[in-house]
This record gives structure tokens, C-alpha cells and sequence, in this order.
């Protein structure tokens, strides 16, 4: 993985800065401390950092055709590029490196823009070909590596991170309120919002070309599971065991591929165990580095205590396990870290243990980590998954309330009888409730309950299952747990993570497997666990599902902190202009009664978005609203 940066001017006779493209890429040395690049070439420029993973002394970018008309950046990896390469080379193309994204630079040349359905990888690139004035933006199929891009006036402007974009003069940070009601209301962001007004980011599955000061973005890859109508195949359940089987292990075997030492997170539960024993039965002889969260064996810590089964697991494949226990010391300058990395507010705290794995891995000179996010998505792990079976079993009652919500979730949904995760039009209420009197002045052209939250085709006709794994994969996985959790997270540190379930050929054979044998007599994920009593112990199969809960606001209140205090005053609320300073000062006096406790997922924490919202406006330097 890496940064990338780049600027061009729409008009032709103006040059661009070097010094602003060092500064945006200067904002990304944490996502390639390795090599650096800056290169301003009339009207276009570039700028450029390097985690070195593969083909560490040649793999240097950008990558230029052979008359230097045609340039390449890219963040990722391309995992089958061994496969495009031969065929590149077929076709007479000669490679000058080893690296995997080189392959990009003459796929385009081949096909044009045509190319991104051959690629299984985690990407996002720039090529800018001055023969065409034509800049072409690509990102992969599940948005695992970010891409964000803004226009400032003549000036077209793009980044893997926000804090890059931020350093280019003029650009605005007016906040997106939008993206605001989106924390609320969704688990984060739906692409192409941001928290800033003037910067969107690339949608998974899209590529975007500005040409004749034009942009046009084009999805080129969707999740389209089969209609709810559809005839499966006659196959025995053992086929589909079989056939996952046989993809992961591919999916996995291609994320070995590296020049560096890889290895893995391990939180004792399905994904993560199935995705280290794999690694093992693929290279039997390789010391495989695993990193585990772990909590003082304290009475307190029992019910978030994983260290049990993280142990078992790595005896059985025999890793060298790196134990990170955890405390909740200096939470104010972690969560400030957080938010500076993940570039946004944070509905939970946890993504700090996220970041100290990332360190430790980090710190062991572990470049590359494997993890199993996708999983839960794909195969139905959320409890969402066998309420929906259980109401299919009795069918769907409505009273008053229910009908009063129909005509939100047909406006989101598309679908009057999808329940995600909760009443959205109670909830609307609560919202306004929370917000000022200034944004409720506004708040009918940013309700994002007025929008679709996704594609309403891809769920139209579907089965339930196939519903939720939708939305779920859409609003869920992208938007937030590859997002601020994933890629922010192990980038800051200077780590790679990789996700055997989100392998395009896994992807594609996994939407047609019958939802009937997903969740099977109310035991979810079940393909996954046939293929796993093949290669983990029973302890970790048969164990319930763990959610993780870290501390939130109502800890926070009660250790009575001076930072938590000053960003919930009254007086700072109300001059920042965003929130109702009086309702928030009636739940803090709510969170902070003694008997008070949150039931996460099940309640919202209000308070710790607004608390991290607050510092996601102190850490960016964001303007009051008022």
C-alpha cells in the first residue's frame, strides 16, 4: 500500500506548484515511509509515498510508458497481476520492473479504461495520459484502498486521504451536514459523502475520467445477487463447501504473495482463525507473526476477555503470538489519534485497539497483516441475519408505528419491509432533537432519510438474506469497517492489511449459494463453519459469537475527565453552532447517573459521536458553524 497525490490544472497555461504537492504528500508519510516522489510536469503533478512490499528495490514509482506520455500511480496491490503480466507481455508489451501495479500502466494501454474487471486486487490509481488530456481515477470493488477527490475552482485535486486534499490552498472545510446525519443514522459515511462539503470519495466499484474539464464517474463492478425468483442449481451442500473451500484458499494464497514478512490478526473468533490456519496449511515451514487484543484477567474484563480462545488458536498453527494487553490510559490523545487517522467521528471507541495492533505489528516489522473482515457480510454472522429468518417464520405484523415507518424505508430501502437496524423515522426525531436551531433550519436539504441509502435494484425482488448481505456489504463493510477501522488503522502505522473474504472470485461464487444453507436452523454462517471443522478445533466453531464492547461516553462521564468536560460544555456546544447545547447537557446528566447502561449494538451512543465529532473539528481546524 501507499499515498498517493496528484493535482492538475484545466487551464492550459497554468503550472503547478511542487511545494503544494510535497506538502499534500507530506501529510501521507504514514502510508509509505519507504520512498518518496514528487514530479510537476506543466499542468499536472504528482506526489508520491511507499510502503515497499513487493519488488522492494525496483518498484518505484510513478510508472511511465515508453515515451513518457502515459503516467501511473497507484495504492494497492493486484494480486493476480502474475496471470495479466504474461498476458500483457503476449501482446508485446515489455515490463521494466517486477511489481505487481506495473501491470496497470499496460493494461491501459492495451484497453483503454476497459481493463478494471480483469483486476483481483485492493487499488486505487491515477494514470494521466498528455497525449489525451485525460486523467483516469480507478478504485477496487470494495473500497478497501481509499480514494477522495475535489474540485477547487480550475484546480481537479485527488488523494488517498482527506488531510492531503486539506493542504491544498483554498480548498474549503465546510462541514457536509449530510455526512453528519449519516454517522446517526448509518454504521458511517455512504460514498461519495464526506464530512467535508467540497470532497467526495471515489464509490467502490467505479473508476471516474475528467476529460474537457468533465468528469464522469462509471460503476464498473456491483454485488448483484440473483432475484428472489431464481431457480439454483441442484447441488449437493458438499459442493458449496467444496467450492468456498477451494476459493479462500486461493484468496489467501495470493495474499501471501510479498517481498516481506506477513502476518495476521487473531481475535479467537471464526474469521480471523480460519484465515490463520489457512496461511499454515499453505506454508507449513513459515513463522507467521499473529497479534491478538487482549485484557487483564480481572473479574471486570471477563466479558471481553477473548485471550482463551486467541491462545488455543495459535498453539494449533503454531504462531508466534504477540499479546497486546490493553488499557484504557491517555484515552484522550488515542482518540484524538483515531480521529486524526480515521478522518472521521467514530460511533465507538475500539478502533484505538485497532491502532495498537497496527503499532505492535508495526514494531515486530510485520509490513503486511491478513484479516477477516467480509465475513460476517458475506456469510450472515450478524444477528440481523436469523431475526430476519425469524420473521419469516411468523410473518410480518404491523401497528401504527410500523406504517408511519414504511415511507422511510421505501425511500432508503426501496423496500417498505427491510428493517436494518432500527426505526429510523423515531429516530429522525431524536436527531433533530440533538441538533441546533440553525441546522434544523436547514435540515430538509441534508435529511438523508429522504435519499436512498443504496441501490434500491440491488435489493428489489431479493431474498432477506441477500437484502441485508447487500446493505450490509454496501453501508457496513465499505463505508466503515475497511474504512476508519481497516485501512486507516493499519496504515497509520505503516502496516497493509489484507481480507482473504473480499477476493473477487469468492465474492462471485458466494452470491450463488442458496441463502437457505447460510443460515442454516438458526446457526448463522454456516458453509463457513463446514469448511472450518476442517481446519480449526471445536472451541472456536461452537463458541458464540463475541462482540466486542469498548468503553463509551457514560465511562468517560464517570471518571469525571476535565478534556471529556470541556468538549460537552454548554458554552463550546453552543458556539460551535452544531448541536443543542441544552440537549446535550440533559443526556451527559442522563449517561452520568450511576445505574445508567448502554446496551451496544442495540443503543446508540449519542454522546460519543458528539464528543468525537467535536475533535474531528479541533483536530482539522474546522470553523464554527455559527
Amino acid at each position: 500500500m501507499c499515498g498517493i497525490a496528484g493535482v492538475l490544472n484545466l487551464e492550459a497555461n497554468r503550472p503547478v506548484e511542487r511545494s503544494v504537492l510535497m506538502q499534500m504528500a507530506g501529510k501521507l508519510e504514514h502510508r509509505g515511509p519507504d520512498d518518496a516522489a514528487c514530479m510537476a510536469d506543466g499542468r499536472y503533478g504528482i506526489g508520491f509515498r511507499r510502503l515497499s512490499i513487493i519488488d522492494l528495490q525496483n518498484g518505484k514509482q510513478p510508472f511511465f510508458n515508453h515515451d513518457d506520455s502515459v503516467i501511473l500511480i497507484c495504492n494497492g496491490e493486484i494480486f493476480n497481476y502474475k496471470v495479466l503480466r504474461k498476458e500483457m507481455e503476449a501482446k508485446g508489451h515489455v515490463f521494466k520492473t517486477n511489481c505487481d501495479v506495473e501491470v496497470l500502466l499496460y493494461l491501459y494501454l492495451q484497453y483503454g479504461t476497459d481493463f478494471l474487471n480483469k483486476l483481483n486486487g485492493q487499488f486505487a490509481f491515477a494514470i494521466y495520459d498528455k497525449n489525451k488530456d485525460l486523467l483516469f481515477l480507478g478504485r477496487d470493488q470494495f473500497g478497501i484502498c481509499p480514494l477522495y477527490y475535489a474540485r477547487v475552482g480550475d484546480v481537479f485535486l485527488f488523494a488517498s486521504e482527506m488531510k492531503a486534499l486539506l493542504e491544498y490552498p483554498g480548498i474549503s472545510k465546510e462541514i457536509d451536514l449530510t455526512g453528519l446525519d449519516q454517522i446517526f443514522t448509518y454504521p458511517g459515511n455512504i460514498f461519495p459523502t464526506t464530512f467535508f462539503k467540497q470532497i467526495n470519495s471515489l464509490k467502490p466499484g467505479h473508476h471516474l475520467v475528467l476529460k474537457d474539464k468533465q468528469v464522469k464517474v462509471t460503476e464498473y463492478w456491483d454485488l448483484v445477487y440473483p432475484e428472489a425468483s431464481h431457480q439454483y442449481e441442484n447441488k449437493p451442500e458438499s459442493y458449496y463447501i467444496e467450492q468456498v473451500d477451494e476459493l479462500l484458499r486461493k484468496s489467501i494464497e495470493y495474499r501471501l504473495i510479498s517481498d516481506v514478512p506477513v502476518g495476521f490478526y487473531l481475535s479467537g473468533g471464526l474469521d480471523s482463525s480460519i484465515v490463520g490456519a489457512l496461511m499454515r496449511d499453505l506454508q507449513k515451514d513459515a513463522t507467521f507473526n499473529s497479534f491478538s487484543i487482549c485484557f487483564s484477567e480481572s473479574e471486570d474484563n471477563k466479558a471481553i476477555n477473548e485471550q482463551r480462545y486467541q491462545r488455543i488458536m495459535s498453539r494449533h498453527i503454531n504462531s508466534r503470538h504477540n499479546e497486546i494487553e490493553f488499557n484504557w490510559q491517555h484515552f484522550d490523545s488515542k482518540l484524538r489519534e483515531v480521529i486524526y487517522f480515521s478522518e472521521s467521528p467514530v460511533k465507538e471507541t475500539y478502533n484505538i485497539c485497532s491502532l495498537a495492533l497496527s503499532r505492535r505489528a508495526r514494531e515486530e516489522k510485520i509490513k503486511v497483516v491478513l484479516s477477516g473482515e467480509g465475513a460476517d457480510e458475506l456469510f450472515g454472522g450478524y444477528a440481523g441475519y436469523k431475526f430476519d429468518q425469524q420473521r419469516e417464520k411468523r410473518g410480518m405484523q404491523k401497528d401504527l408505528e410500523h406504517l408511519l415507518e414504511d415511507e422511510v424505508r421505501m425511500a432508503i430501502w426501496g423496500d417498505p419491509d427491510f428493517i436494518y437496524e432500527k426505526n429510523e423515522n423515531e429516530f429522525r426525531n431524536t436527531k433533530c432533537a440533538l441538533y441546533s436551531k440553525n441546522v434544523n433550519q436547514q435540515y430538509s436539504s441534508f435529511d438523508c432519510l429522504k435519499k436512498p441509502a443504496i441501490d434500491h435494484t440491488k435489493m428489489r425482488k431479493r431474498h432477506i438474506f441477500h437484502q441485508r448481505s447487500y446493505a450490509d456489504f454496501k453501508l457496513r463493510l465499505a463505508g466503515h469497517l475497511i474504512a476508519d477501522h481497516g485501512d486507516r488503522m493499519t496504515m497509520a502505522n505503516n502496516v497493509e492489511g489484507r481480507y482473504p473474504f473480499l477476493d473477487i472470485d469468492l465474492i462471485d461464487f458466494v452470491r450463488t449459494i442458496p441463502p437457505c444453507m447460510m443460515v442454516k436452523n438458526m446457526t448463522e454462517k454456516y458453509i463457513l463453519k463446514q469448511v472450518a471443522h476442517r481446519y480449526l478445533p471445536k472451541e472456536i466453531i461452537n463458541r458464540e459469537k463475541f462482540g466486542f464492547v469498548a468503553p463509551g461516553s457514560p465511562d468517560l462521564l464517570k471518571n469525571n475527565n476535565e478534556w471529556v468536560n470541556d468538549l460537552l460544555s454548554y458554552e463550546r456546544i453552543g458556539r460551535q453552532g452544531f448541536f443543542n447545547p441544552d440537549a446535550i447537557e440533559r443526556i451527559r446528566k442522563i449517561y452520568s447517573r450511576p445505574d445508567f447502561i448502554l446496551n451496544p449494538p442495540y443503543d446508540l451512543d449519542l454522546l460519543i459521536i458528539v464528543l468525537s465529532f467535536n475533535i474531528f473539528l479541533d483536530v482539522f481546524n474546522v470553523p464554527n458553524l455559527n
